[in-house]
């Protein structure tokens, strides 16, 4: 992220704020030399005509130095906020555009630190933080050249003292820089924490965790409490030489200002002036401890920041990238390997599926079922092998036109804190009509719940579906992907939490839908109607074929199929295939 871009877009309204500075400063300077002529003519000299015309260029210089200071912080809060909304919402898409290897490996409380907190801290250093940086140095130049201009044997004290200053504000920025990072980071944490077990309460309550889990949270709210007690002790350790410059300063310049004056080198006027110049220059000074503490905060989140824009997709679009007029939901897996850190999870996997057809995929839980669907969609790219659609190879496609036509129902269902029309919506929201949503929805056997429900459709779910049961979550989640109306359906384990006649009737709706199906599934009746079923075993296809021949070579999938079908099978007394509306009527 390079600040100076977004800076540069609006490199007017920074100098038009950098001007009203400049004149609010110098009408401020102005101020004293006003005082000085009070001074020296009305009281010294005792010319009371020029009385009013001096308190009438106070009062000028007041309403000036308002209006102009109102017009610079104005502009400067206007135009950080527009940068940071700007900020945020490019670290946003790049986050979105990023694979999901890089959410494999970062927590979500850490990235909503980064796009909260960080951004924030930038947002401050772009605003107040760099608008008095800018105002301290302005102020301190015309300050020091008003000084000298009225006595520069006197005005040699603040020369000195101000490298002194900047040298402490240099080291305190130093010092501070690494606490920051490591208050950011603990910060992360923290929010980690608060984050997982908010969402999981559910659990930490059902397995009475909650001592458990307060304390690991009161572990890192410790360290991060000890984290700013450092930051604490750093500033308090080096602010009070700034505090002790100020005042002293202010003490010299009038004891040898008050010697010059007694010895006729310098009016009474011009010691006046020159001592509310020194005192102009001690609000400078005594900024510079805590604009150092906050700029420091500020550098150390845009690195927090530019560590994610450092970050590249894995998954990434060829220069040319080929544009189907239509897809139309032929599937050909080649060869196909994949492996994930060192570990090989799909081992020369191959299937070809026609347009329209079905294909089950079987076996136990880790044998890489639910890879075949994120190698699919792009979410990982294959190790070894090709996949296409519709004969072209899905590097050479857009994502957008891949995903798009994929409609996924994900075995761990996630509902938007949204209403339920949003929810089904999600698929294609601005294409999707009322009569699409009701349709697809009695397909999904969802609507009759959601009837009963106060608002129906426009019932509001909580975060990640709160309020509804894992067999309705999963009924809004299929219906989801029905209306979206995609050449190509993938159920992931999708009615694992359905009764088994909820499943039948789904199951008999998707048999009237023409797409394309891949459907995963541990139960042999929501396979069992598709044109080839493989079965995985560590990665590696061990058996394919239709429902019956899988039968017949009596391996996984027979077994499979006398453990759910067993007790029914013993009651009639055979152990052969039963006729399909038997088994229908055993899944009811």
């Amino acid at each position: 992220m390079k600040i100076k871009r977004y800076i540069l877009k609006y490199w007017y309204a920074y100098l038009t704020a950098i001007l009203c500075i400049v004149i609010a400063v110098s009408l401020d300077m102005i101020y004293p030399q006003v005082t000085k002529q009070i001074v020296d003519n009305v009281i010294v000299g005792r010319e009371l005509s020029l009385l009013p015309r001096l308190l009438i260029m106070i009062l000028i210089i007041g309403i000036g130095r308002c209006i102009f200071q109102y017009v610079k912080e104005y502009v400067f809060d206007l135009v950080s906020a527009r940068i940071t909304m700007n900020i945020r919402r490019d670290l946003f898409k790049h986050i979105q555009g990023l694979s999901l290897s890089f959410f494999d490996k970062n927590n979500t409380g850490e990235l909503m630190s980064r796009l909260k907190d960080d951004v924030d801290q930038v947002w401050a250093a772009l605003g107040y933080i760099s608008m008095l940086i800018i105002e301290v140095a302005i102020h301190t130049g015309i300050a020091l050249y008003c000084m000298f201009s009225l006595s520069p044997s006197l005005a040699v004290f603040p020369t000195i003292v101000l490298p002194m200053m900047a040298g402490l504000a240099i080291l305190m920025e130093k010092k501070l820089g690494k606490i920051y990072e490591a208050i950011s980071e603990e910060n992360a944490k923290l929010n980690t924490v608060a984050q997982e077990n908010l969402s999981g309460v559910r659990t930490v309550k059902a397995f009475a965790r909650e001592k458990f889990e307060i304390k690991k949270f009161l572990s890192h709210n410790k360290q991060y409490y000890d984290l700013n007690m450092k930051q604490s002790k750093v500033f308090i350790k080096i602010n009070p030489y700034f505090q002790f410059v100020t005042k002293l300063l202010p003490l010299i310049v009038i004891m040898y200002g008050g010697y010059q004056v007694i010895n006729d080198k310098m009016s009474l006027g011009s010691l006046v002036a020159f001592t509310d110049y020194s005192m102009n220059i001690v609000w400078p000074m005594e900024m510079l401890g805590w604009l150092s503490n906050s700029f420091a905060s500020a550098i150390a989140s845009t690195k927090r920041i530019n560590k994610i824009y450092q970050e590249k997709p894995e998954i990434t679009e060829i220069e040319n990238p080929v544009i189907l007029d239509e897809v139309k939901g032929s599937i050909r897996f080649d060869k196909v390997s994949f492996s994930l850190s060192d570990k090989t999870i799909l081992s020369d996997i191959s299937f070809d599926l026609g347009a329209g057809k079905t294909i089950g995929i079987m076996g136990a839980t880790g044998t890489g079922k639910s890879s075949i669907i994120n190698l699919l969609q792009r979410f990982y790219d294959a190790t070894e092998g090709e996949i296409f659609v519709d004969g072209v190879n899905i590097k050479e496609l857009t994502l957008k036109q891949l995903r798009k036509n994929i409609s996924l129902v994900m075995q761990d269902v996630f509902l938007f804190s949204d209403t339920i029309n949003e929810n089904v919506k999600m698929g294609k929201k601005n294409l999707v009509s009322q009569e699409d949503i009701v349709n697809a929805a009695v397909s999904a056997q969802a609507k009759e719940f959601i009837d009963r429900m106060d608002n129906q459709f426009e019932t509001v779910v909580g975060e990640r579906g709160v309020g509804l049961s894992g067999g309705q979550k999963q009924r809004i989640s299929i219906a989801r992907a029905l209306a979206k109306k995609t050449p190509i359906l993938v159920l992931d384990d999708s009615t694992s939490a359905l009764d088994m006649e909820t499943e039948h009737m789904i199951q008999k709706a998707l048999t009237q839908i023409d797409a394309t199906k891949i459907i995963i599934a541990h139960r042999i009746s929501a396979v069992r109607n598709a044109d080839e079923i493989i079965i995985l075993e560590d990665g590696k296809i061990m058996e394919r074929g239709t429902h019956e021949t899988l039968l017949q070579k009596k391996g996984y999938y027979y077994d499979t199929y006398m453990a759910q079908y067993g007790d029914y099978l013993e009651v009639m007394g055979s152990s052969n295939a039963v006729p399909k509306e038997k088994e229908v009527a055993v899944c009811q």
